[in-house]
């Protein structure tokens, strides 16, 4: 039995799972897993970027810096991961990621929201009073 045919099914039983499995036995691909708390940390670390992905693309990113992190791609290998949503779909559980609300996720890199007056003035100040803490 090889590895493509032990992938979990953690999602009941997903629509392309029969052409992720083809994909993979014809393009000698590997399969990596991602924890809860090693995606979310994933997508916290993406969204200071500015992407703003979804967790989906979360697992991809983990999978990526785990098999970079133990050396099966390379320095210099080129990769791609495809983001398949945006993080607008899923602002609940960013919302409590960066709350450290989630139960059992350390949320290592949480942002955390600053409660502020609905107003231009308030709003510059807190800008402010953060770009001068930077410098």
């Amino acid at each position: 039995m090889g590895c493509v045919d032990r992938i979990p099914r953690l999602i009941d039983d997903p629509v392309s799972i029969d052409r992720a499995v083809f994909a993979l036995k014809n393009s000698n691909g590997i399969v990596e897993e991602a924890t809860e708390e090693e995606l979310m940390d994933a997508t916290a670390l993406a969204d200071s970027t500015g992407m703003f992905i979804c967790p989906h693309s979360g697992v991809a990113l983990t999978a990526l810096m785990k098999l970079r992190n133990s050396g099966v791609i390379g320095p210099t290998d080129k990769t791609v991961v495809v983001s398949t949503a945006h993080g607008l779909k899923f602002t609940h559980s960013k919302i409590e990621y960066h709350s450290k609300e989630i139960k059992h996720i350390a949320c290592r890199f949480a942002n955390l929201p600053l409660q502020v007056k609905p107003d231009f003035g308030s709003v510059m100040d807190v800008l402010n009073n953060y770009l001068k803490s930077k410098s």
